[in-house]
């Protein structure tokens, strides 16, 4: 299980999507994108969209996301999205009196209990004292993270020298 802690930005895609049937619906899904700012998030999932939509689509809401923080399954099978919240528990040192204090995290995993399993595989290997408030399942279909360059910004920032060396070879 990997974790990436950065600044998340919930965007709503709205486009034409051509279901089971053969038949063309409009829908609205939301995706996950790691941004500096709304600009930048709505570059991103523009960016990262145009390579699975064909035709027209638009972004209708970008917010930013509860959780700072997102754990990533290596698992094929894992194709869902669960919004956690933990309770981190701490003794106030002049009162004496237990604290609680509410973190959001975003999992991903195949079921409701492989997210709690996740979730103690993580948080086992700390020191906090910790208790699971709450897992619900989103409607998040996935989540871009910033550092993966696609294959597009790949080939453009290669030198182009370096392009034609590679096409030589191929053929």
């Amino acid at each position: 299980m990997r974790s990436r802690t950065t600044t998340w930005f919930e965007c709503k895609i709205r486009y034409e999507k051509t279901m089971e049937d053969g038949t063309q619906k409009k829908v609205t899904e939301t995706y996950t994108v790691d941004a500096l700012s709304f600009t930048e998030a709505e570059a991103s999932i523009i960016d990262e969209m145009s390579a699975y939509i064909s035709g027209d689509f638009e972004v209708r809401d970008i917010k930013k996301a509860a959780y700072g923080e997102v754990f990533f399954s290596e698992s094929a099978a894992a194709d869902r999205w669960y919004k956690t919240k933990l309770q981190f528990i701490t003794i106030d040192d002049k009162t004496e009196k237990e604290k609680r204090s509410n973190v959001n995290y975003l999992v991903h995993a195949a079921s409701l209990p492989e997210a709690v399993r996740s979730i103690d595989e993580v948080m086992g290997g700390t020191m906090i004292d910790y208790v699971i408030a709450s897992v619900a399942e989103t409607q998040i279909m996935d989540v871009f993270e910033h550092n993966k360059i696609s294959a597009k910004q790949e080939r453009d920032d290669k030198p182009e020298y370096e392009l034609e060396q590679n096409t030589e070879e191929t053929k």
